[in-house]
């Protein structure tokens, strides 16, 4: 199979019969790999600080290291495959990833976690938007609907299942184990990929000379982005030297980087692909798409574990059914979505994923696991209603040349709106809780009523339990205060789960410049 003959495929280029489908499994595995590693490690930060003797903002670099190196590889990664070859470049990937996970594993101190988890978000950078454009390649537009659904189940479960999978294997067998899982399905991944995917042809890019300034101005403004946008709630934003000098380089290595992109005649990052419309309106949509994607994936987590107390496996276990409804409607979706103009369904998903919103912004401090049910598995269903008709309608309608690199642009404004809103949900949550703390702070008078009868009834009742008056009150007066912090943090949750929601619904006028998408699309131009 390792050879594949030419009458493999048809006409317009696209594989036929079962090889196809080999084809889609295996990209989607390696896309599925990445994801998940992705949200995997947030559950055992703590059991790796406690091992390595790390602080909180040491061991943070352990998920922004990865954060980094993957955003800044994504937009690469059309130019790196079509430079070493895709199946060349994929292959290269996975065996990275997998060896890259392994040292994780047995990393001795922090620094050697840290290096090996940039080098894993390296490798990784090459899989998600490499797996998406070999789907587009593959199949004909009859078929990108069920193809998409394929990816897309790995891509929308992900986040959810890698809490939930980090949760259970750092409580059973311990945090390295988070790494060791990737072993088995990399190699895995790799013996799929070196059997089914299509062999490289010669590409014109390889006679080329490098882009090494292009390279040079993404990493330096990806690589301030992302860090100012992981760093900046925790450094006071602002208030930083660092991160003000974070905020100048990255601006001022975008702008230098867009005129020499658009300047040179062979540009690391193609961006002239924006000239298709419904790439650069579903990029804008997409980046929404991560916002309420991984936004609302960070904020029930913490809701679960601050207030409800939840422990780590309990709060992946909460997030399941959502990733298990995803999965479900991805594939129902998958053979409609070529029928039904993208951008209906787009449409309803962002209503229902605003309406969700406005539902969860209801919870109270007896919210239970049997409230918070029904509103994640809406979520879960309706963001498969945006996300898969939206990659139809904006990679759908490019020419096959142009997909890779509109691949790539389309997932790195994903994963960079799902940085951009984790830090001003972060910022967001932070700010109103103190707003809301305040406003309750000022009916807790000592000439209010209501406020005295209930620190006499809790001063009375720890006199009860034997305590002196003195002491009694202290007690009473911290239960009074932190009942106060408790429904403060409650208040910003629902802040922040309405501004979710009002960004969808702002975000639906995109939809006019996007194409059908599966109903009605024309077929990309062959090579």
């Amino acid at each position: 199979m390792a050879n594949i003959k030419t009458s493999t495929f048809n006409q317009a280029g696209y594989v036929q019969g079962r090889l196809k489908w080999a084809i889609a499994f295996t990209a989607s595995l390696g896309a599925i790999l990445e994801v998940i590693d992705t949200s995997i490690v947030n559950v055992a930060l703590t059991s790796m600080q406690a091992s390595l003797g790390a602080t909180v903002s040491e061991i943070g670099w352990v998920v922004t290291g990865y954060a980094i190196a993957n955003v800044v590889l994504i937009p690469l990664s059309a130019w790196l495959g079509d430079y070493f070859g895709k199946k060349t470049y994929f292959i290269f990937s996975l065996i990275g990833f997998t060896a890259a996970s392994v040292v994780c594993g047995l990393s001795i101190n922090l620094q050697m976690l840290i290096l090996s988890r940039i080098a894993q978000g390296l490798f990784g950078g090459g899989l998600l938007a490499k797996a998406q454009a070999i789907l587009f390649e593959t199949f004909p537009p009859a078929e990108q609907g069920l193809a998409q659904a394929v990816f897309g189940v790995g891509v929308i479960s992900g986040p959810a299942i890698g809490p939930t999978l980090g949760g259970y294997l750092t409580d059973a067998l311990g945090w390295r184990w988070i790494f060791f899982i990737n072993i088995p399905f990399g190699i895995l991944a790799v013996v799929m990929a070196v059997m089914f995917l299509p062999p490289d042809n010669k590409s014109k890019t390889q006679n080329q000379a490098v882009d090494w300034l292009g390279i040079g101005l993404l990493v330096i403004a990806i690589g301030c982005l992302q860090t100012f946008l992981e760093e900046g709630e925790q450094e006071d934003w602002f208030a930083s030297g660092f991160i003000i000098s974070l905020a100048v380089a990255s601006v001022i290595g975008l702008g230098l980087f867009i005129w020499w992109e658009l300047k040179t005649s062979h540009p690391a990052v193609a961006l002239r692909v924006l000239r298709h419309r419904s790439l650069a309106a579903g990029s804008f949509l997409s980046a929404i798409v991560g916002m309420g994607l991984y936004g609302a994936l960070f904020a029930v987590p913490i809701f679960a574990q601050s207030i409800l107390h939840f422990t780590a496996t309990q709060t992946g276990l909460l997030l399941a059914p959502g990733a298990l409804a995803s999965a479900i409607v991805m594939i129902l979706l998958g053979k409609l979505s070529t029928k039904i103009d993208a951008r209906l369904l787009i449409a309803i998903g962002g209503v229902g994923t605003a309406f969700v919103m406005f539902d969860l912004s209801k919870l109270t401090v007896q919210t239970g696991t049997d409230d918070l049910f029904w509103p994640l598995v809406w979520r879960g269903a309706f963001t498969v209603l945006m996300f898969l008709p939206l990659s139809l309608a904006t990679l759908g309608p490019l020419p096959k040349q142009d997909i890779s690199a509109g691949s790539g642009f389309y997932n790195l404004t994903r994963q960079l709106g799902g940085s951009i809103g984790i830090a001003i949900l972060t910022t967001l949550l932070d700010k109103r809780e103190a707003f809301h703390r305040a406003i309750l702070l000022t009916d807790l008078s000592p000439y209010n009523v209501e406020t005295n009868q209930r620190l006499d009834m809790l001063t009375g009742a720890m006199q009860s339990q034997g305590m002196d008056a003195t002491t009694a009150q202290t007690q009473a007066l911290a239960l009074l205060e932190q009942t106060v912090n408790i429904q403060a943090a409650v208040l910003s949750f629902a802040d922040i789960f309405r501004v979710v929601g009002v960004a969808f619904l702002c975000s639906l006028p995109l939809l006019l410049f996007l194409g059908k998408g599966g109903a009605g699309a024309k077929a990309p131009v062959g090579h």
